[in-house]
Formats: structure tokens, C-alpha cells, sequence
């Protein structure tokens, strides 16, 4: 059966249209389960009835005419009860239906399995007999595979507008949503505009050449073109980047010299191959090598790699690159975007990103939060190519794509950018501003950054510090591990950047999604395993020369705080801190006059919430990593788009946990901040207010909501609203309860409308 499910899967990728792809599923599943009827029932979105669109057995005149209510016949009962029923005598249950025109009247035997795509039930898959007998269990297990594969098949059609006919008046479906992981911060709509490969190396053949001269000097001369590209969009973007974050171009510029990928493809030319078979011969052993890593951040180099290859080669064919035609509002979609791409795009016309592969750490992801771009990563279940001119939605608040949105949708979006917009043009005010609740309480709004890009747009929304800086960022962008005095040069220019505000540097954080290229870490479970603190203190060295770093650049500034992530237990705290007075009597030493900073956990395992208190005797300060914390409670990996549902930081055990730690680091005197998504959303942070927390760090570009939504509440509001959020046992219901609470407040317009948006 398994060879069999796999050819039609292969069968029905290959159908031209979705009514093709029915087709050849009732066909197939009719004879590999020796059936005489198989036929697909579609649910009508408008109508919600299940009706008859491809069949084998029964009269075809019957397709899309026959249809039934979820509480009308055996179809309707299937999909309403979402699960299979299998009868052996289809006409004595109480809720068979006969439709003479089906002709079905001859077949005494059903089975029926629910189509069902995320949770929302697509139709019904049906197979039917003469003989009056149950389906095995086999045979039903088979039906309910073929039924999730058709589940994507349609949801792939439901995107691109090919579903229709369904509705009385054959409306193509509207809002069908794809979920991903959230990239960049915002929302978006747009026309999709869709990047394919300039040119396929997979296709090029092997070929011997005599003149090998001649195909190196031709392989030379795509070299130097593609390098000219690279250095033409890295000045393009020199106006909107600083040129850290134009650093990345510098990658794919070192993947070209002749002591790396160039290198390699020269010396497969000399052995007698043609240049357009070595590139495709080095260019697939790099890809293969890194895809087959579970290092996330070295397959984010296999798409680099590829995209070089393709580039070049498109030279080597003398090929033009992709023509496309960006239209105002460009939503850029392909299956692994690369930086070289956004610089594609004209200045002023690109809205938002769609990436099908790729996590929230890849280059695209760090540009796109630095450029203030919505983006959704990791799309794995949008047909991408499909999807060209259409209109799209982008929610990077949620990691959600919506295609062919309805007027509804479109109109509440179009509110939520435009609000955005104004809270934009309206930051001057705002940015002089205290974030002070309307009883007078004063609650510091941070930001978190990790580019210099970052710096500027913290400054233009106010920020009154750096809750959280990640270290790890020009780790990542480099090809080696950078030097003290590189190190320096970065951390000087963030604290000079701030001061005299705080800016809290956080020890290297790598490990789980977040990988360095020369420092592979292969783990089979990654998030439980080797990372943060736990590498730092395995290799002291990495982390005495990032410590002395920081401090040296902190001298007569005084504003560092160092922050150390992944605690688990006073052993590992009391070792950083061993580090770290070596490393500052080092630095004094040599004749540096750096001040002790205060030092800080990250509360982000649970064991740590519940050593608070003994982690606060010792530390300066308490700060929550709420991304990781909300991973780690509720054991869902938050870059997987397939469990992406149950991460919620609204869940009641979250809350509770959130509150014993401020309670239990009060207790000891300690401040305690948090920094996440969660900061960063503007009615949870009214909550985290009511909490006592004593500062907040968000990404800069919520900043301005946060802000604007708690000088318009009181402490006591707050405080209310928080009691009664803690007595509930459902997020959902959190959520609901939120959100009704500040539109009673007349407060509607700054509630994260990515929690009302549903459909």
C-alpha cells in the first residue's frame, strides 16, 4: 500500500489543476482498494453543504450538483462527526440519504473519511461496494492517509483560486490562511510577487572540454559579474543599513574568492569538465552536505550557496536574470529568500517577505527586523509558485500568510496598517514622552536589538535602554569567531549608541536554532541540549575574551549590564561569575579602568523560575526570556509552523509562572525586566505592568504601542484586569477577556488585532 499511496501522491503533485488532482485520486483510490465507487465531496465555505465534485462509479452528471448539510446524510455525518465511518450496510443507518440521480442505490457497502487541513474539515472522502461487507482496517487506514494528502492538494487550490464552482454564484475561496514562523514584527497586504530560480542547475549536464583555458577564463568572468552584483545591491541598501548588516553581502563575497567555492569549481574545470557542469557539481556537494545537517543555521547556508550557484550560472549561459515587475506594495515570496534578493526590489515598494523555508534566525529574518519589514518564515505548506499577482496578506505578528483575503479581512488589515502608520508619524511626540500609567506609575519600555541598525530605530521610538542586546548576531554573520578587538569595536559602539541609558549584553546565546557556521553544534534534540551558558562555560575561553571585550568597551561609559542566558542552577552561576571578576582583575590589569557591571540571570528554564529567589541572592538583577520560557513550559518548539497554535504566552501555567518570579526576586530586592514577543504586545504588557514588573524590552518596532496603550490605563485598571485574568483556565478565553477589557476601556484601536483576526 505504501508504494502505491506514494505514486499517486507523485500523480496527483503532477495534476495541472485541482480538478485534474480529484480526478486521478477517485480513479486511483478506486482501483488500488478494488472498490467500484470512490468520489471527493467538497465543503462549500459560503454554504458550509458538502457537494459531489469528482467521483468514479457513480453518474458523473451528478458533479456539482448533488450536495448535503453537515446534518444531512452519511457524507454530512462524517464530515460534521470529523472522523471515518465504515458501514457494512450504508442503508439501514438512520442518516442515509438516496439521491436517485447518483445512481448509488447498488451499493450496499461505505466507508468515508473527513478531508481535514488544520484543523477545518475540507470535505470527504468516500469509497463505496455492491457486496455488503466492512472495510478492514487496512483499507481504512489507507482512505484516512489519502485524505490528508488530499487535505493540502485543496488547501493548495483554496490559495491560488483554482477551487471554485462550490458557491451558487462559483465565488473562487477567499482567506485561506498559511501558517509559518513569525520573522518580522507588523502587517502587510500586497501583491505577491513570486522569485524563482534565474536558472536550474540541476539540470546541466556533464560535458568534456579540450580548452579548459577557455572555460576557466569564462567561469572567471561570471565570478567577477556576480561579485559586481553583490557590490552594487550592498551600496544600494547603504542608505536603509549600516554596514554591519551589510556584512551579509560580504558572505556570499567570500564564498566567491578562489580559496573557497571558486576555488573549488577552477580545479573541477582543469580535471576536463565544462564550467557550467563543475559550478553544478560543487555548488550540489556543498547543499547536500549542509542540507543534510541539523544545524538550522547551516542549511540557512545550503540556500546561500544555492542562490550563488544560480546566479552564476545564469552568467554562464549568458542568460538575463529573472525579469519581474514590482508593483507598489510588493510582497516578495520564493522558497528561501536571500538579502540579495529585498535589494531587488525598488526603494519604497516592498511591504513584506514570504519565505516557504528558513527559520526567525536566518539572514532574512535579521535584515527584515532591522529594516522594519513584516515577514513570515517558514512557510512549508504555501504552493509559492503558485501564488504570483495575487493578493496576500502578511502577519509577522503571528507568522501567518493569508491569500485572496475577503473585504471583512482586508478591511480590519488595512485598519491595522494604517493605525500603524499613524502611530509611526506620530512617534516625535510620543518619543519625548514618559511611559507613565494615568496614576502616575513609571515603567521603563526597553528595546532589543542586535544589529547597529537597531540603535537608530530604538532611538526614534524613545527607548530608555537596551533590555537585551544579542551578542550572538555579529557571531553570526562572520566566518570565524571574532576577535577581542573586534568585539570592542561592536560592543563600544552600542553602548556609546545608548549612554548614558543601560544597554544589557547578553553572553553568547547559540545553540537550539541558533548555530555558528565554524562551530557546528549536531545534536538530536538541540533545544534541550548544548547551548547558551552551558557552551560558554564548556569553553571558557570564548567566554572570558567576550567578557573582556565588554568590559574594555564599557570604560568610562558605565552603562554595560551583562546578562547570562540558559541558567539552570547556582553552579552555573557562580561559575560565570568566577569568570567574569577574573576577566575584570585581567582588564584592570592591563590598565583598564572599566567599573564591575551588574550582572544578571535569564530566567528561561523552568527550574530557574523555581530557583528564583537563591539566583537572586547572587545576581544584580533578574531578567525573563519569555519566548524560551513559553517554549520550555508548554514543550512546543516555537519555530515549528506545524504546533505553532499551542505556543501561547497567555497560558495560565505562563501567567502564573511570570508572577512567582517577580514575587520570589522582590522578595530579595532584585529588579526584575522581561523581554520577548510578549513585551512587545501591548496588552500583555498590561498585564506584566500589573505584575510589578520594573521594566519591559521589546523589539523597537512595538515600542510605540506599548507605550501609547499603558499612558492611557491606570495601575489599579491594570491590577483589576490582572485578578481576574488569573482565575481563568483558558488562553483563549485570556485572550477574549483582554482584548473585551480594553475595547471597554475605548482602547479597541491598540489591541493587537492579530488576536481578533480570525476566521
Amino acid at each position: 500500500m505504501l508504494g502505491t499511496l506514494r505514486k499517486i501522491v507523485q500523480e496527483v503533485n503532477a495534476a495541472k489543476d485541482l480538478k485534474a488532482a480529484l480526478g486521478i485520486i477517485v480513479l486511483r483510490v478506486k482501483e488500488a482498494m478494488g472498490s467500484q465507487v470512490c468520489s471527493v465531496y467538497l465543503r462549500d465555505r459560503e454554504s458550509g453543504r458538502f457537494v459531489l465534485m469528482a467521483t468514479e462509479g457513480l453518474n458523473k452528471r451528478a458533479i456539482g450538483k448533488v450536495s448535503m448539510a453537515p446534518n444531512e446524510g452519511l457524507v454530512g455525518l462524517v464530515g460534521s462527526r470529523e472522523e471515518p465511518l465504515n458501514l457494512e450496510h450504508a442503508s439501514e443507518h438512520p442518516r442515509y440519504r438516496y439521491f436517485a440521480e447518483t445512481g448509488e442505490e447498488r451499493y450496499a457497502s461505505f466507508l468515508g473519511a473527513p478531508i481535514i487541513h488544520h484543523r477545518r474539515v475540507l470535505g470527504v472522502l468516500v469509497v463505496q461496494q455492491k457486496e455488503q461487507r466492512k472495510f478492514d482496517e487496512g483499507e481504512e487506514a489507507f482512505l484516512v492517509t489519502m485524505s490528508a494528502q488530499l487535505a493540502g492538494v485543496i488547501a493548495h487550490a483554496e490559495a491560488t483560486g483554482s477551487i471554485s464552482g462550490l458557491g451558487s454564484e462559483g465565488k473562487s475561496a477567499s482567506d485561506t490562511r498559511f501558517t509559518g514562523i513569525p520573522g518580522a514584527p507588523g502587517a502587510a497586504i500586497g501583491t505577491a510577487v513570486v522569485v524563482l530560480p534565474p536558472a536550474d542547475l540541476d539540470v546541466v549536464p556533464d560535458k568534456s572540454v579540450s580548452d579548459i583555458d577557455a572555460e576557466l577564463a569564462l567561469f572567471q568572468s561570471a565570478l567577477e559579474s556576480v561579485r559586481a552584483d553583490m557590490r552594487m545591491l550592498s551600496d544600494k541598501l547603504a542608505n536603509q543599513m549600516r554596514r554591519e548588516e551589510r556584512a551579509l553581502f560580504d558572505v556570499y563575497l567570500m564564498m566567491l574568492e578562489d580559496s573557497a567555492l571558486g576555488g573549488e569549481v577552477a580545479a573541477v574545470i582543469r580535471t576536463g569538465q565544462w564550467a557550467q557542469g563543475a559550478l553544478r557539481q560543487v555548488v550540489n556537494d556543498h547543499v547536500q552536505r549542509f542540507e543534510m545537517m541539523d544545524d538550522a543555521y547551516l542549511r540557512e547556508r545550503a540556500s546561500d550557496v544555492k542562490d550563488i550557484g544560480r546566479r552564476l550560472l545564469a552568467y554562464l549561459q549568458q542568460a538575463r536574470q529573472q525579469s519581474l515587475t514590482y508593483p507598489d506594495n510588493t510582497i516578495l515570496v520564493s522558497e528561501e529568500l536571500s538579502p540579495a534578493m529585498l535589494g531587488d526590489v525598488p526603494e519604497g515598494k516592498l511591504a513584506g517577505l514570504v519565505s516557504v523555508l528558513g527559520s526567525g534566525n536566518s539572514h532574512v529574518a535579521i535584515l527584515a527586523r532591522a529594516l522594519g519589514i513584516p515577514t513570515v518564515m517558514g512557510v512549508v505548506d504555501l504552493p509559492y509558485s503558485k501564488v504570483d499577482g495575487i493578493e496576500m496578506i502578511v502577519d509577522g505578528y503571528r507568522g501567518e500568510i493569508i491569500t485572496r483575503p475577503g473585504t471583512l479581512l482586508r478591511d480590519q488589515y488595512a485598519a491595522l496598517v494604517e493605525e500603524d502608520r499613524q502611530l509611526s508619524r506620530g512617534l516625535d511626540e510620543l518619543r519625548e514622552l514618559p511611559c507613565e500609567t494615568t496614576d502616575g506609575y513609571r515603567i521603563p519600555l526597553w528595546v532589543n536589538t542586535g544589529l547597529l541598525a537597531d540603535v537608530m530605530r530604538a532611538q526614534e521610538r524613545g527607548a530608555e535602554g537596551v533590555g537585551l542586546y544579542r551578542t550572538e548576531v555579529p557571531f553570526m554573520i562572520k566566518e570565524r569567531f571574532p576577535s577581542e578587538k573586534e568585539q570592542l569595536a561592536i560592543y563600544r559602539e552600542q553602548l556609546e549608541g545608548f549612554h548614558p541609558l543601560p544597554v544589557t549584553m547578553r553572553t553568547l546565546d547559540i545553540g537550539g536554532d541558533k548555530s555558528l557556521s565554524y562551530f557546528p553544534i549536531k545534536e538530536e534534540n538541540p533545544f534541550l541540549g548544548w547551548r547558551g551558558i552551558r557552551v560558554t562555560l564548556d569553553h571558557p575561553e570564548i567566554f572570558l575574551v567576550q567578557v573582556r571585550a565588554m568590559l574594555k568597551a564599557s570604560e568610562g561609559l558605565n552603562n554595560l549590564r551583562i546578562l547570562l542566558p540558559m541558567i539552570s542552577s547556582l553552579h552555573e552561576l557562580e561559575e560565570a561569575l568566577r569568570l567574569i571578576h577574573r576577566a575584570w582583575a585581567e582588564v584592570r590589569d592591563e590598565g583598564t579602568d572599566a567599573v564591575l557591571p551588574p550582572v544578571g540571570v535569564m530566567i528561561e528554564v523552568p527550574a530557574a523560575v523555581y530557583l528564583t529567589r537563591e539566583l537572586a541572592r547572587q545576581a544584580d538583577f533578574i531578567s525573563v526570556g519569555s519566548n524560551d520560557l513559553t517554549q520550555y513550559l508548554l514543550a512546543v518548539d516555537r519555530n515549528n509552523p506545524r504546533v505553532a497554535p499551542l505556543y501561547n504566552y497567555l497560558h495560565p501555567a505562563v501567567l502564573e509562572a511570570l508572577q512567582r518570579v517577580v514575587n520570589e526576586a522582590h522578595l530579595e530586592g532584585k529588579p526584575v525586566s522581561i523581554c520577548g514577543e510578549m513585551a512587545g504586545d501591548p496588552a500583555a504588557a498590561m498585564l506584566l505592568v500589573a505584575m510589578g514588573f520594573d521594566s519591559l524590552s521589546m523589539n523597537a518596532t512595538n515600542l510605540p504601542k506599548v507605550k501609547s496603550l499603558l499612558r492611557q490605563v491606570s495601575l489599579a485598571e491594570a491590577r483589576e484586569l490582572l485578578g481576574r485574568v488569573l482565575q481563568l483556565d483558558n488562553p483563549q478565553v485570556i485572550q477574549s477577556t483582554l482584548q473585551l477589557s480594553l475595547r471597554n476601556l475605548g482602547l479597541s484601536r491598540l489591541v493587537n488585532p492579530t488576536g481578533i483576526l480570525q476566521s
